[in-house]
Formats: C-alpha cells, sequence, structure tokens
C-alpha cells in the first residue's frame, strides 16, 4: 500500500485483548498486523466505540472520506483513500505493558532536566557528568537511586565522599522514573483524545515504546 509517509508515520495505540495499553506503533505496522488478520480497528463513532477487522474498515472508507474526511489521516491506495487507524487492538496476545524504564545517561539527564543536583544549576550536556552519590569505593552501585547529574565543580568538590561528608546536599531525592523521562508521548492533537479512555493515569506514566 502506497500512501503519504507522513499519515504512514503517524502514531496508533495497540491494546492487548483484555483492552489494555501496551505500546505505540506507526500506522504502517499497524497495517501490517490488521492485513496479518492479528488485529482489529477500533474506531469511535458519536461517542461509541466500533471494531473493524480489515476487510470491514476498508469497506466502509468511502463512506468516511465521504462524511469525515477532517477526522482521519488518509492513505492513498491503489484504488481509494483509506483512513489511517489510531487504535487497534491486538487479538492473539495478552501481552503487558512494560514498567521498567532503561538506565542510561540519556535517561538520567532527562530525569534530571539537566540540572545538577547539588548546585540546582542547569548545564548543557557536556558540562554535566553523572555521580555516584555513595561512592562504588563505598558500595554504591550503579542504580536510580544512586546515580545523579552533577556539574564539574560539584563532582570534583565531592569526589570520593557521600554527600554528607562534602558538605552537599540532594535538591531531589534520586529514583526511577515511573515513565521514560525522553520519550514520553503527549496526547496534544485532537485525533489523539480517544486514546485517553484507554490510558488511566498509572499506564500514562509508563513508557511507550515504539
Amino acid at each position: 500500500m502506497a500512501g503519504y509517509p507522513s499519515a504512514l508515520d503517524e502514531s496508533v495505540l495497540v491494546l492487548n485483548r483484555g483492552y489494555t495499553a501496551i505500546r505505540v506503533i506507526s500506522v504502517r505496522q499497524a497495517f501490517i498486523l490488521l492485513f496479518r488478520q492479528i488485529a482489529e480497528v477500533i474506531s469511535v463513532n458519536g461517542g461509541r466505540y466500533e471494531t473493524f477487522d480489515i476487510s470491514s474498515w476498508l469497506e466502509v472508507a468511502d463512506l468516511q472520506r465521504q462524511y469525515e474526511r477532517g477526522d482521519h489521516d488518509w492513505i492513498r491506495s491503489a484504488s481509494r483513500y483509506v483512513a489511517a487507524p489510531r487504535i487497534i487492538r491486538v487479538t492473539t496476545s495478552n501481552r503487558q505493558p512494560d514498567y521498567s524504564v532503561r538506565l542510561n545517561r540519556r535517561n538520567l539527564f532527562a530525569r534530571d532536566r539537566n540540572r545538577c543536583q547539588y548546585c540546582g544549576k542547569r548545564f548543557p550536556v557536556a558540562d554535566l557528568s553523572i555521580d555516584h552519590v555513595i561512592p562504588i569505593s563505598r558500595g554504591g552501585g550503579n542504580s536510580w537511586d544512586n546515580l545523579v547529574c552533577s556539574c564539574v565543580r560539584c563532582n570534583t568538590r565531592k569526589g570520593n565522599r557521600t554527600p554528607r561528608e562534602a558538605g552537599l546536599h540532594l535538591i531531589t531525592s534520586p529514583r526511577e522514573p515511573r515513565h521514560c523521562p525522553d520519550r514520553a508521548l503527549s496526547i496534544c492533537r485532537k485525533q489523539y483524545e480517544e486514546w485517553k479512555v484507554f490510558l488511566n493515569e498509572a499506564y500514562w506514566t509508563v513508557e511507550l515504546r515504539d
């Protein structure tokens, strides 16, 4: 199916068989699942949610184009325009969302918002380092609650000591973020409003992977 890259790259919310949101994929990936007949489209119609397999979704495309043109992103196929789905439900999986956030430098900098956790000032990434609150030599490890962003000056001042020994104070208590700080997806476009019924507050803090 040929189409406009921008529409094919739009985001689609994926639900498992129990209607729990599990990930975000592209429209292109969603159509692959639909044509493999392992997923169905969930569509909003007058406040009601309806389900369509790929055949019925293609059949209603002309009516959608006629009466709901401004409500959809459109994919151009060989013979017609097809509305890009915004929510699909995988009918063969009860997979649950992954609540873990990868511990890496990028996510640490994003969690602390490029702010030194000792002096409170923000710095470019090039001027920041990662500090072990409890030094490795003192039994500290590589974990969310023992790693913080630190500027060069504060890191040098702290050295191989605890913050208290160095006369420093953490401005926030380090902890694992409940969502991926670098890739949290914001539901701000009108066409994604319908996602919200499937995303309670607890789920919306989960990392959505594409």
